[in-house]
């Protein structure tokens, strides 16, 4: 069953790639990645006080899920050594074309989060945006990241949160408001909210599922999302003053790996 929800996955985001919907602009040329770039900077430019792109200058950094390459350029044109893995070809493939129009170094590989083809500890950041509730087993994704992670490596990651208003939203259209108001938010979200299988955690399990990295800070983000009111309509940003944070759409995890194993390897060497 996993391997064909992530079937399912694949093909819903082969056929559009994540930011891509709407940009009917051909794809693959410079307009068109600009064109993408500027509705992402739009709807969240709050990325990049989490993502700290300028921070990772000469560091290796591993998107997992990059779509089409927004993130995974602005750490390569920051001067990072990047390396980018997605669950869909296409996605991969612009990812891929993206770093060379811009001349950019990288790789970019088709690959399965939960199955990362890294070598253990190969990564000072490892980067991942809206991209670990769509696979089955989250939990298991969040494993490999721990073991791609190099000792001191840290991590930036945004899952979906279930106590938000776009959970509410979901509940309202799909539940409620067509007389099914037992219907749970789990079984609404995954059968309605992006690709199949779409989940979303509270901050609580957020912890609990990160629990093996150190210093984790979590903080939940109110988006433009919250405020839509349709799919291509926003309220005005000023309403989001009048909304408690805790009911935002993203919760955004870092944290980063112990650096005993150095100090172990280090004591190792001392006693040689």
């Amino acid at each position: 069953m996993p391997q064909k929800e992530k079937e399912s996955v694949r093909q819903f985001w082969d056929a559009v790639p994540c930011g891509t919907g709407d940009v009917s602009i051909k794809p693959g040329t410079l307009e068109y990645f600009e064109a993408i770039s500027e509705r992402r900077n739009k709807l969240e430019p709050f990325i990049a006080d989490y993502a700290r792109f300028e921070k990772w200058v000469g560091k290796r950094v591993l998107e997992v899920g990059c779509g089409a390459g927004s993130d995974l350029l602005r750490f390569a044109r920051a001067g990072a050594r990047v390396a980018g893995m997605d669950l869909s070809p296409r996605s991969a493939a612009l990812a891929k074309s993206r770093l060379c129009l811009y001349n950019c170094q990288g790789g970019v590989l088709i690959a399965d989060a939960e199955q990362l083809p890294f070598k253990n500890r190969s990564f000072d950041l490892v980067y991942s945006w809206g991209v670990l509730h769509h696979t089955p087993d989250t939990e298991q994704a969040i494993k490999e990241i721990y073991r791609v992670t190099s000792p001191g490596g840290e991590i930036c990651i945004m899952l979906y949160h279930r106590h938000s208003l776009v959970s509410l939203q979901m509940y309202l259209r799909y539940g409620l408001f067509v007389f099914k108001p037992l219907r749970s938010l789990k079984d609404i979200l995954a059968s309605h909210h992006e690709s199949p299988g779409t989940k979303a955690y509270t901050v609580t399990e957020a912890r609990q599922m990160f629990s093996a990295f150190r210093d984790v800070k979590i903080k939940v983000c109110l988006t433009p999302y919250d405020l839509r009111y349709r799919r291509d309509g926003y309220l005005p940003s000023w309403v989001g003053n009048f909304i408690p944070k805790r009911l935002g759409w993203f919760i955004i995890i870092m944290g980063r790996k112990s650096s005993q194993e150095v100090k172990v390897k280090c004591l190792e060497y001392a006693a040689l």
